[in-house]
């Protein structure tokens, strides 16, 4: 979607409200598709001192399945949005801004805006909850219902000194 904002052009101050909605099913993130739902981005666009300047949320629910447990997790997640849009780069020195869009004309290419956005503010590792302690390496069991009951491995350097304590 375009959001046309040649009204912020020479009015600083002004601002142009934008609610886009979008379909990112197709995203595959980690190795499976968390978006089932369509992502929504809600704001403005406000021209500072001729820079414009868009901001707002983009919020979702994701469904997945945790990277550590293996639990099925549905989750709202709300990111905040903001940008910085330009008609031209200053200077071309080789570093992109992921922050930065250029404008086509006196439209900002919201869709691109979204994405973007979206894409750089999911987690690296889709969790249950920051503190999933995963499974158990040996048993298998889910380490957040409790502890197993597998024994930890003696290092074998240290084998001498147990039989020591059984006598």
């Amino acid at each position: 979607m375009l959001l046309n904002l040649s009204k912020l052009k020479d009015n600083p101050g002004s601002t142009v409200p934008f609610e886009v909605h979008l379909d990112l099913h197709d995203l595959v993130f980690g190795g499976c598709r968390p978006v089932t739902e369509p992502v929504t981005a809600v704001g403005e666009v406000r021209n500072t001192a001729d820079v414009f300047v868009l901001d707002g949320t983009v919020r979702t629910t994701l469904h997945g399945t945790c990277d550590r447990c293996a639990a099925d997790v549905v989750r709202e997640v709300v990111y905040p949005l903001r940008a910085v849009l330009a008609r031209e780069l200053a200077n071309d020195d080789g570093e992109e801004d992921p922050w930065l869009f250029l404008l086509d004309g006196d439209c900002a290419d919201l869709d691109d805006i979204v994405t973007t956005t979206f894409v750089l503010s999911m987690d690296s590792k889709f969790l249950c909850k920051e503190d999933c302690k995963g499974l158990c390496c040996r048993c298998g069991k889910n380490l957040n219902d409790g502890p197993c009951d597998c024994q930890p491995d003696v290092d074998p350097r240290l084998a001498v000194l147990k039989q020591l304590l059984k006598k």
